[in-house]
């Protein structure tokens, strides 16, 4: 149990590195001080560009893949039994989220989640990307939010994993969906007022009149 604590723990800080941030002291410019104030891949793009967003987007995704792949196989002298478990790699992938959102490193002010959440879906069930891509897609072509996209597309991991006949996975996509949400809740509000940003040139069904 030592163990699995451990690796928990090790799963957030790294997660609490953040791609943004790290990107930006080389560049010297901290993104949490400009456009939306979140230190995510959107606001990276809306900010400093698609190069520099594209860095921050590999490294939200690495981390993520790492938290759910390497840590786990870390050799801590824990029992088999309890260590070589979906569910120790599903923790580690949560915790590596929740750092990113909450990052020690950098004053507990970090991104949303979604990047990092990628990355461990790789590990955990890479099937699961197939509806969470599509979901977000769609979602983003019809509306032209970015937020909303995301939240459909977590959301859209729980049908998925039912059927997959997995109540594990269900549990934890859940888990994953609601967080996204609660990450995305100033968007949601902004949306139900009308003061959500869009990517115009992403959205074929406008509301022109």
């Amino acid at each position: 149990m030592a163990a699995f604590i451990v690796k928990i723990i090790l799963a957030y800080l790294l997660g609490s590195v953040s791609g943004s941030l790290m990107l930006g002291r080389l560049k010297k410019v901290d993104i949490r001080s400009q456009g939306s104030g979140n230190a995510g891949g959107t606001n990276a793009f809306r900010t400093q560009g698609l190069v520099f967003a594209l860095g921050v987007v590999v490294i939200d995704v690495g981390k993520g893949f790492l938290a759910a792949w390497w840590i786990p196989m870390l050799d801590f002298g824990g029992s088999p039994a309890v260590m070589d478990t979906k569910l120790l790699v599903m923790a580690c992938g949560l915790a590596a989220v929740l750092g990113h959102c909450f990052p020690i490193w950098h004053g507990f002010r970090g991104g949303k989640g979604a990047a990092t959440a990628v990355g461990a879906l790789i590990i955990i069930e890479p099937w699961l990307l197939l509806p969470l891509v599509i979901t977000w897609l769609v979602t983003l072509i019809m509306t032209g939010y970015v937020g909303l996209s995301t939240v459909m597309a977590g959301f859209s991991l729980i049908p998925a994993a039912w059927a997959m006949n997995n109540q594990t996975l269900m549990v934890f996509s859940a888990i994953l969906a609601f967080f996204l949400l609660f990450t995305h809740r100033a968007n949601m509000r902004r949306l139900l007022n009308g003061t959500e940003n869009r990517f115009e040139r992403i959205q074929i069904f406008s509301r022109k009149r």
